[in-house]
């Protein structure tokens, strides 16, 4: 009797140990995400922090490290990490595709780990959140790649490779062109409406642009708002201090409480701003002027009216040399320029667009074309959009959202027929 038990137990164990799900094994078909250009610290941001090389300082159990990659087929995917112990071996929890794995990170040489798998029923962005639960050192891992593989790891894929991951991280850039009439214009009105909750930190909405400039406002920090003009030199060039002086951008005036400088980095030029708490939910009005001074010249200004105050206030005054243009290129764009905030998604809506002639007529623009920059074109970044909503022009980008909008697609919303209620002659110079 005892042997038979023996022989039945035996072979109840042989039956467990054969069902037992063997480890997952790294296929040669893997793909690497770089975590450099792909993740966000998006909790506990003094707790960790992401380079081109990977995370590393990874030292409180409050940071979350999230990174985003995006899939064009559905079916099962398997995740595994790329990295090391920073100084001792640590736990970390990894969440994707609504599971939750938990990895040991104990070698101190690079490595491979197995995370987990998981079925996507639907192609899209993919979020990976890492957060450490346990650790022996002073840092949870050095993790550098994520590698996937399975049939949702099928190309296309799209995430930050081969790209510069300083624009990656920043997300795309979207524009608004308007249409313009045939004939020369002088003058440049829209209107700005930042949904609430849209107004994230490192946002540009970018009201009035031109040729050789824009108007806009800016969320700079949790305590600063700016209303920024810069109009570039026409000396190519991203050190301001190369411009020759025949080339150089000239004040000719100046509003009340507006800064006054250079910038560089993205073509050189002059910049004005003045520090403005506009609020997310209310419209303010934007009036740009370009016009040849007669001498080979272009004058070019930026008024802004807030309804808190309820007046045109100048921003500045500049004039360009070697320059003999009328107004060209209206647009709008909406981008973020900060690496770190490229995760959040943001929005703007563009309303009520009139262009002024030379001859002092109004001419509504309800025509816009939506494009987009060198980020969005490489395809490391998808989450991109634009279009008309509620009679307004919108622009939307980051925050890894799937749908996206097509490049060079036209829009058109509804003529108001009414010009704006302003006398440009009346408009304050200083």
């Amino acid at each position: 009797m005892n042997k038979i038990k023996q022989i039945i137990l035996f072979g109840i164990a042989v039956l467990m140990c054969s069902c037992q799900s063997k480890p997952m094994e790294l296929s040669a078909e893997a793909v690497s995400v770089p975590l450099g250009g792909n993740t966000y610290v998006t909790a506990g941001k003094e707790s960790a922090k992401v380079s081109t090389d990977g995370i590393k300082s990874w030292t409180g159990t409050d940071a979350v490290l999230s990174a985003w990659f995006k899939t064009s087929q559905p079916g099962d995917l398997n995740l595994f990490l790329k990295g090391k112990a920073a100084d001792g071996p640590s736990t970390v929890k990894v969440t994707f595709g609504g599971k939750s794995f938990t990895v040991k990170v104990t070698e101190a040489e690079e490595t491979v780990i197995p995370v987990g798998k998981v079925s996507v029923t639907e192609p899209g962005y993919i979020r990976v959140d890492l957060q450490g639960e346990k650790k022996e050192g002073a840092q949870f891992a050095n993790i550098s790649e994520l590698l996937i593989d399975g049939p949702a790891a099928q190309e296309p894929l799209y995430f930050v490779r081969n790209f510069e991951p300083y624009w990656g991280m920043r997300g795309p850039s979207v524009h608004m062109k308007y249409t313009l009439p045939e004939e020369s214009v002088e003058y440049f009105y829209n209107e700005i409406t930042v949904p609430e909750g849209e107004d994230k930190i490192g946002s540009y909405f970018m009201t009035n642009g031109f040729g050789e400039g824009y108007c806009g406002i800016q969320a700079n920090s949790d305590t600063e708002r700016r209303v920024l003009f810069s109009v570039w030199s026409p000396f190519e060039t991203d050190d301001p201090k190369a411009i020759p002086e025949d080339h150089r951008i000239k004040l000719l005036a100046q509003g009340k409480d507006v800064h006054i400088g250079e910038f560089g980095n993205e073509g050189s030029g002059g910049q004005s701003y003045l520090k403005y708490p506009w609020k997310a939910g209310q419209t303010y009005r934007v009036i740009t002027r370009v016009h040849p001074d007669g001498k080979g010249n272009t004058a070019y200004y930026a008024w802004f009216f807030a309804p808190e105050e309820g007046e045109w206030r100048l921003i500045a005054g500049f004039l360009r040399p070697q320059t003999n243009v009328w107004y060209t290129g209206a647009h709008s764009f909406l981008e973020n320029f900060m690496p770190g905030q490229g995760y959040l998604e943001r929005s703007v809506h563009f309303g009520n667009q009139w262009a002024r002639t030379a001859k002092g007529e109004w001419k509504e623009l309800i025509e816009g074309m939506f494009t987009y920059d060198a980020t969005a074109r490489a395809g490391v970044r998808q989450d991109y959009a634009g279009g008309v909503e509620d009679n307004m022009f919108f622009l939307r980008n980051g925050g890894f959202f799937n749908d996206n909008t097509e490049f060079k697609s036209v829009f058109t919303r509804q003529s108001n027929g009414t010009a704006p209620d302003v006398d440009v002659t009346t408009l304050p110079l200083k």
